[in-house]
Parts: C-alpha cells; sequence; structure tokens
C-alpha cells in the first residue's frame, strides 16, 4: 500500500484535496505544464490518467499518469443522479459535460464532490499513435484494455476478451495487461482503451457493458 500526505507541524496529514488545491492550498504554483479553457475536459483528462492538450499554436501536448493525492475516488455522475439532476441508466462522461454546459455556475461544486486530484509528465509525441503507457512500461494501442486492480493478477498476464454484449462496435482482442487505476477497485474489472480523438472518447463516454475475459498464466504458475 502507498500511502499519500504532507506535514503539517509534527503531523503527517493527508494530502490536499481537489478542492483544496483548485483554491491554491497547495504548494504547486509555477509547475503547471499547460492551462486549459475548459475545467470539465480538464476533469475527464484526470478520470482517464493520460491524454492530449491541443494547443491554440496548433500543437500537440502529450501528458502522462505522474501521480495521485491520495483521496479516494468519487463519482460525480453517482454525485448528480442522487439529487435527481441525471437519470441514472442515461449517466455518461457526454450527459456530465451536458449538464456542466447547462449550468456552468454548478460546475466548481460538483467537481468538489471527488477529492480525488492527478498530477501528470509531459510525455514525448514522437508517434502520433502513441496511447497511454501502462503499468508494463508498454504503450497502450486502441482496443487495449487497461487498468485492473493491484493485486488481483500478475503484470502482464494475457487477458482475452470475448465480446461485450450489446456493443457491435466494441473490437474482439487479446491484449496484455497495461494499467493501474486508481478508480478500478473490484477484483474483476478491466477498462478498454478505445484511442485518441473525438470518435474514441465518444464510445469511451457511453461505454458501460459487461464483458467476458479470462487470464492466460505460464503452466504450472498458481492462480492467484
Amino acid at each position: 500500500m502507498r500511502l499519500r500526505g504532507r506535514v503539517e507541524g509534527k503531523r503527517i496529514v493527508p494530502y490536499y484535496s481537489r478542492a483544496e488545491i483548485a483554491r491554491g492550498a497547495a504548494p504547486v504554483a509555477g509547475k503547471e505544464l499547460v492551462w486549459v479553457d475548459d475545467p470539465i475536459e480538464a476533469f475527464f483528462l484526470q478520470v482517464q490518467g493520460s491524454g492530449r492538450v491541443q494547443l491554440a499554436n496548433g500543437e500537440t501536448l502529450r501528458v502522462g499518469y505522474a501521480d495521485q493525492n491520495g483521496h479516494p475516488f468519487q463519482s460525480i455522475g453517482r454525485f448528480l443522479v442522487d439529487r435527481g439532476e441525471l437519470k441514472l441508466g442515461e449517466t455518461s462522461m457526454q450527459s456530465i459535460k451536458t449538464w456542466a454546459a447547462a449550468n456552468p455556475q454548478r460546475v466548481e461544486d460538483l467537481l468538489d464532490q471527488n477529492p480525488s486530484f492527478v498530477f501528470f509528465r509531459e510525455l514525448p509525441l514522437a508517434d502520433p499513435a502513441s496511447g497511454p503507457i501502462g503499468a508494463s512500461g508498454c504503450r497502450s494501442l486502441p482496443g487495449d484494455r487497461s487498468p485492473w486492480t493491484r493485486v488481483t493478477f500478475p503484470r502482464r498476464a494475457g487477458v482475452p476478451r470475448d465480446h461485450f454484449p450489446g456493443k457491435r462496435d466494441a473490437p474482439e482482442s487479446a491484449r496484455a495487461r497495461a494499467g493501474l487505476g486508481g478508480a478500478i477497485r473490484n477484483p474483476v474489472r478491466a477498462d478498454f482503451f478505445w484511442g485518441s480523438g473525438a470518435e474514441a472518447g465518444a464510445l469511451a463516454g457511453r461505454m458501460r457493458q459487461q464483458g467476458r475475459m479470462w487470464v492466460l498464466l505460464p503452466k504450472g504458475m498458481k492462480p492467484p
């Protein structure tokens, strides 16, 4: 287990929450990689853990996960559902963005409901097709399944996926376990990397299907 905190006097206390960081409490001024014009897009970039930022001069900045503030992830979609702002079956990245666009004065309060905050590092953009770097140190490719829980399966274990029922546009593939996600808590759950761009983002934002997966282990290795 990795704990994150800060020293306050002679005590070790939790690191700053998202709300505290947003309001300038954390000593991070001057360490910004880039400023963006949409807090909701910045939020979902943190949820994804890596991505690309289109700069005003036309260049692209590629960022990857560097660290996290140690606070547990809390779903802002669930927060909106609990308050009757969205219906459970209609909650997606797209519906949250639509709600935020219609309620700009309430976005700050919405984002504060998730105390988790992700820090990024700049990554080279040598290959335009490069995806996020996973736990194995390899770049993910479109169609990769990404974070699994940390303790369930060994890294680089092959994980063929059968299908996602009711999702015709989810490609079938056999990929290696690629990453580690802070919001992935259950023992049998995975994320799927669709790729980069608007179309991939639209598919990822709507995806909530179940599927079947297997873990391929070397002969003689005892299953976890």
